[in-house]
């Protein structure tokens, strides 16, 4: 079954507007985590325009209480943050190329191009006990490059099916994603021997596109969604949000 991890950033970034401590993103994990998320996800960015490292290890002491539900973490491998990583210890760090400046990611890796910098990274992070996921484009060819520097898992970067979902455009886009999931499936490096690797997906990713994609999907160990949930709880409650999206993946 595909896990279902709530992206908390967006709560976040509406609490920072004001200094009054509401919505309080602990609060909202509670909330997601009672109503049947199976983890959540946070992207502590340096200008902490959302998260912030305070709120990281906050989230732990409400894990506390979710023994089966994970945290994953993600964020560009810079020293920093590999620190913040390591005094956390996450179930998972999902390493993403975003520039410091960016609203959000927005492409996978180069992986070749930054093969040193992520062989080092994933390295320090496998030390600490924390599995890593490596964010890439819908390409075939990704899943192979990952396991060789390493990664444990892919994070298929599904923006720009969200952009054309229930088009022909959408539909060129979910084959790509499946080959690449499919190409995960068949990749194997030095830390996960004849095993493959694990696939994960996020991005755009809404009640409407969900089901399309995760029934052409030949695995899927977990989808991470902040955005489209966070906006359906506005309408309906995070509780409701999350037992619909819960649904939408076949639980």
């Amino acid at each position: 079954m595909t896990r279902l991890s709530v992206n908390l950033n967006a709560v976040a970034m509406l609490r920072n507007r004001r200094d009054v401590g509401w919505p309080s993103v602990t609060n909202i994990a509670r909330v997601v985590l009672d109503a049947g998320a199976d983890g959540i996800t946070v992207h502590p960015r340096p200008d902490e325009r959302h998260i912030r490292r305070t709120d990281v290890f906050e989230l732990i002491e409400v894990l506390k209480d979710f023994p089966e539900a994970e945290f994953n973490i993600e964020g560009f491998p810079a020293d920093d943050f590999l620190t913040l990583v390591a005094a956390a210890k996450p179930n998972q760090v999902t390493f993403v190329p975003d520039d410091p400046r960016q609203s959000t990611s927005d492409h996978g890796w180069d992986v070749l191009a930054n093969q040193d910098l992520l062989r080092a990274a994933i390295g320090r992070m496998q030390s600490a006990g924390v599995r890593v996921s490596l964010f890439i484009d819908a390409d075939p060819e990704a899943p192979k490059k990952a396991a060789a520097v390493g990664a444990e898992r892919v994070e298929i970067y599904t923006g720009p099916y969200g952009m054309c979902a229930g088009t022909p455009a959408g539909a060129a886009e979910i084959k790509a994603i499946a080959a690449t999931a499919h190409a995960a499936e068949m990749a194997a490096g030095d830390a996960t021997p004849g095993e493959g690797l694990g696939v994960n997906a996020g991005h755009d990713l809404t009640l409407d596109n969900l089901p399309p994609l995760v029934a052409a999907m030949p695995r899927l160990d977990e989808v991470s969604i902040g955005h489209g949930i966070t906006a359906d709880a506005l309408l309906m409650g995070f509780p409701e949000a999350v037992r619909r999206y819960q649904a939408a993946l076949g639980k």
